[in-house]
């Protein structure tokens, strides 16, 4: 049976064609309807009351996530079972942010001694760095995952930055990383390379340039002192030259998009300091606490993860934006597009069968007030796009007057997409109607510090996990990503040499040859 068929999912599409007269600029006017859609967890308020949801709405919700054995499912990721099904791992970042005295197993042996160990060694080596000042810069080498998370908290803390200067390439167009290293010099520069397998072609291209001019600037007998590797691949990662103590491993439970808990949030660690990255993984954990045991009607995540599912799939929405009003977060939809396309955008389930139902959303945002200025007139009165609005109370800067105007349009934008303006309203002006009904959901955080930002960033890592398991997705492989990097293996010899090789189709063939006869 698939999921169209199941009793839950059908209960949803009746419902929801009961729904044609529903006014959300009405309902926001009973005060229940915002208590009981609200929640609030240490300090941080997620305000769900501005959503295409009746009293009736939330319960038929819960039902299918009940349905769909959500909190069995949530039980076996917390405690090391093999949720990963087509590469047979357990899905395990939620340990690389819990206390030293927790005991979490895989096949028998507790992970947690090992991690805090490789946490310690980071520690250590951050604190060096940091205390010595020879390292003025870092370029921290990665793609994917090894880059987007360490890239945009980094950026997220800048307030906190007490180290070295860090930069980030990930891009194989080599201007990015000769862009970056023409302007440091070597004698001052860590390089760290962020690869599981030490053979990610992308970020192993960069960095043996990156080699080369470490040899060019310190000799080659030096550049040990200038590398550090976060891998699994100890004995690549020493033939690149980087010397042991040097190398920050995690397990293969680890996958990219959730790695930045683990040694790949070194940089991090060094751009902030050691305690302020303890911060971002005790409010991680704070939300795993939150999510594994509250009640699933006051649950963040699986309230998340429902609504989304609801636009998804009955109200046929297949596009979700984040719009954060703090500048600090202008690299979070990135990071979160990863995290929630790469996951869930899978047309079959775990068991190998075609999807009968649409899966993950199109993500994208920018930051406000900049997206006021581009793109929100269509969500006003053209597609209706869930979104999700995100600040922070405290400005942690002294222009008063530019936080509480970031505040007012953050709170304007939301109001406007729910009540609409009427024709009476805009003067008799037809052109500044707007409908309304358009759902948001309002995160505010009391500050953007360490502790608030990875409980934020752990939210919609389990709202991601509560979708996949609705949909009966593996979440944590994929295998589009994989078939690129084949393809590419193949095309990469015929624009060296010409040969094309079996089974190329005469589009890309043309194209090669176009580049060969430049």
């Amino acid at each position: 049976m698939g999921l169209n068929d199941h009793p839950s999912f059908v209960a949803l599409k009746n419902h929801h064609k009961t729904l044609g007269n529903f006014n959300l600029r009405q309902s926001l006017q009973d005060q229940r309807r915002y208590e009981s859609l609200t929640v609030t967890l240490e300090s941080i308020t997620f305000d769900f009351s501005k959503h295409l949801v009746t009293p009736q709405t939330i319960p038929l919700l819960l039902a299918l996530a009940q349905e769909r054995d959500v909190a069995g499912w949530r039980e076996k990721m917390f405690t090391g079972g093999r949720i990963n099904t087509s590469e047979k791992r357990a899905v395990l970042h939620t340990a690389l942010r819990a206390p030293a005295d927790a005991d979490i197993r895989v096949d028998g042996v507790n992970v947690i001694p090992a991690i805090h160990e490789t946490r310690a060694r980071m520690a250590a080596f951050a604190d060096k760095i940091r205390s010595d000042k020879t390292i003025t810069d870092v370029v921290s080498i990665g793609i994917g995952g090894s880059d987007l998370g360490p890239r945009f908290v980094t950026d997220a803390l800048i307030d906190a930055h007490t180290g070295p200067v860090i930069h980030f390439v990930s891009n194989v167009d080599g201007r990015a990383i000769l862009g970056t290293l023409k302007n440091l010099n070597p004698k001052n520069t860590l390089v760290i390379i962020a690869s599981k397998t030490f053979t990610t072609e992308e970020t192993m291209l960069n960095a043996a340039v990156a080699r080369e001019w470490l040899e060019a600037g310190v000799g080659k007998g030096n550049i040990g002192t200038h590398l550090a590797a976060l891998s699994t691949a100890t004995e690549k990662a020493i033939a690149f030259g980087v010397t042991p103590d040097r190398i920050f491993d995690f397990a293969d439970w680890v996958g990219g998009r959730y790695s930045l808990w683990s040694a790949i949030g070194l940089p991090v660690m060094l751009a902030v300091g050691p305690k302020i990255f303890d911060q971002l993984l005790a409010g991680a954990f704070a939300m795993d606490t939150h999510f594994r045991l509250a009640p699933l009607e006051k649950n963040i995540p699986v309230l998340m993860g429902l609504l989304g599912i609801w636009y998804r799939n009955f109200w046929n929405y297949p596009v979700h934006m984040l719009l954060p009003y703090d500048q600090r977060l202008r690299r979070l939809v990135k990071f979160i597009q990863q995290m929630d396309m790469e996951s869930n955008g899978k047309s079959v389930n775990r068991d190998g069968q075609a999807m009968d139902v649409a899966t993950g959303p199109v993500i994208f945002g920018e930051p406000g007030t900049d997206s006021q200025h581009s793109f929100m007139q269509l969500v006003h009165q053209g597609e209706i796009i869930p979104v999700d609005f995100i600040a922070a109370i405290k400005a942690d800067h002294h222009l008063t007057d530019n936080h509480q105007s970031l505040l007012a349009n953050c709170f304007a934008q939301s109001r406007a997409l729910a009540i609409g303006q009427t024709l009476d309203e805009a003067g008799g002006d037809a052109g500044r109607v707007f409908s309304g009904n358009r759902p948001s959901t309002t995160i505010l955080l009391p500050q953007l510090d360490a502790y608030h930002l990875g409980m934020l960033l752990a939210a919609y890592e389990h709202k991601v996990f509560v979708q996949g398991v609705i949909w009966g997705v593996n979440s944590f492989d994929q295998p589009g990503v994989e078939l690129g990097k084949k393809l590419a293996k193949a095309i990469l010899p015929a624009l060296a040499d010409g040969e094309h090789g079996e089974g190329f189709d005469l589009s890309t063939t043309h194209l090669i040859d176009i580049v060969r006869h430049a």
